[in-house]
């Protein structure tokens, strides 16, 4: 089949809701047939309950779950995702759970989207992201959610799910769709380093590392409960 050809298809908005419907369903499947613990979501819960604001930042190879991982019945979440065909897959996909989206392109990246952000934050929205997303490095923390930390003075709460069983899938970040019939866990832990509203690059580099291994934490603790450690 010609490039071109496979670009059309695969470009088709009938083919990405169809994809997107498979998805949708297979990730209700696996979450209904299998066991899960959540722990350590009181604090954000009552955070947004309240009407406050929060950052949610998770790797991108454990976003196939995220739609349990907050809980859209306490309050509203946007999550940022690219324009890229994936990315609006997975805007897509999140809003069938109720989450709401922004997609970003180079151009409006770091000006129209943030701002976009910002607003709905100061709205009482919540953002979720990937924090090495879209693109990676994987599990290497991009500044970004320090800025939008600094920008609104919200707290920063760091996520993870993980499964006994999961199937990776041949992504730059070895992306994992969850099984069915399985254990798994749901954690989540706030990152409580305070953000100066005034800041040089040093201080943001010391942020930036800490939050990449707060991550590393979370995702190590999440694989060990779930009986992967």
């Amino acid at each position: 089949m010609p490039v071109s050809l496979r670009k059309k298809i695969a470009d088709s908005q009938l083919v990405q809701s169809f994809a997107t419907t498979l998805f949708e369903l297979y990730v209700r499947f696996c979450h209904v047939t299998s066991r899960w613990e959540r722990v350590g979501f009181e604090p954000m819960e009552e955070a947004v309950q309240t009407g406050e604001a929060v950052i949610v930042a998770i790797w991108h190879q454990r976003l196939m779950m995220s739609p349990y991982i907050f809980d859209t019945s306490l309050a509203p979440i946007c999550s940022l995702t690219s324009d890229a065909r994936a990315g609006r897959l997975a805007g897509d996909l999140q809003r069938r759970f109720g989450f709401d989206s922004i997609s970003m392109n180079s151009r409006t990246r770091h000006v129209v989207a943030s701002r976009e952000i910002l607003k709905r934050i100061r709205n009482g929205v919540s953002i979720g992201i990937a924090s090495d997303g879209p693109r990676g490095p994987a599990r290497v923390c991009s500044t970004v959610p320090i800025v939008w930390a600094r920008s609104s003075g919200k707290r920063v709460f760091t996520v993870s799910f993980s499964q006994k069983r999961v199937i990776a899938l041949p992504t730059w970040d070895d992306m994992w769709l969850p099984t069915p019939f399985s254990k798994g866990v749901f954690l989540c832990k706030e990152w409580e380093q305070d953000v100066p509203r005034k800041a040089d690059d040093e201080t943001y580099e010391t942020l930036r590392l800490d939050l990449e291994q707060a991550l590393e934490e979370i995702t190590a603790a999440s694989d060990k409960q779930s009986g992967r450690g």
